[in-house]
C-alpha cells in the first residue's frame, strides 16, 4: 500500500495495524516514497530489554554495582529535577542494580 502524507495522517492507527500484520506500507512526500511503515520485533515491544543488557554489561565487562554503593550514587547525585515524583515513580521502586535481579 502507498500512499501521501496528507492520505496517510487520519488513518495512521489502520496504516501500523496493517504494517504489524505484514503487510507494506509506503508514504510518499510530494508524490515519492518518504517512508516505510515496518513493525517492530514482538521481542523489542514493551521497554527496556533487561536480559540484553545483562548480556551487554558482561561483554563490556561492567559489573553489577553493589547494592550499598548504588544508594551512595544515588544520593551524591541527587536532583530535584529527576527526583521520584518528578519521574513518576513510587517510593517503592528499586533500580535495576539492585540484588533482587538475580
Amino acid at each position: 500500500m502507498e500512499l501521501s502524507i496528507s492520505a496517510a495522517k487520519p488513518r495512521l492507527s489502520a496504516l501500523i495495524a496493517c504494517a504489524e500484520r505484514g503487510e507494506r506500507v509506503i508514504i510518499n512526500k510530494r508524490g515519492e516514497p518518504a517512508v516505510e511503515l515496518v513493525a517492530c520485533p514482538k521481542e523489542r515491544r514493551g521497554g527496556l530489554d533487561l536480559k540484553k543488557l545483562r548480556e551487554d554489561c558482561e561483554r563490556l565487562g561492567i559489573k553489577q554495582v553493589p547494592p550499598d554503593e548504588a544508594r551512595r550514587l544515588i544520593a551524591e547525585f541527587d536532583d530535584p529535577a529527576f527526583s521520584r515524583e518528578a519521574l513518576g515513580l513510587g517510593d517503592d521502586y528499586e533500580p535495576f542494580c539492585s540484588s533482587n535481579d538475580g
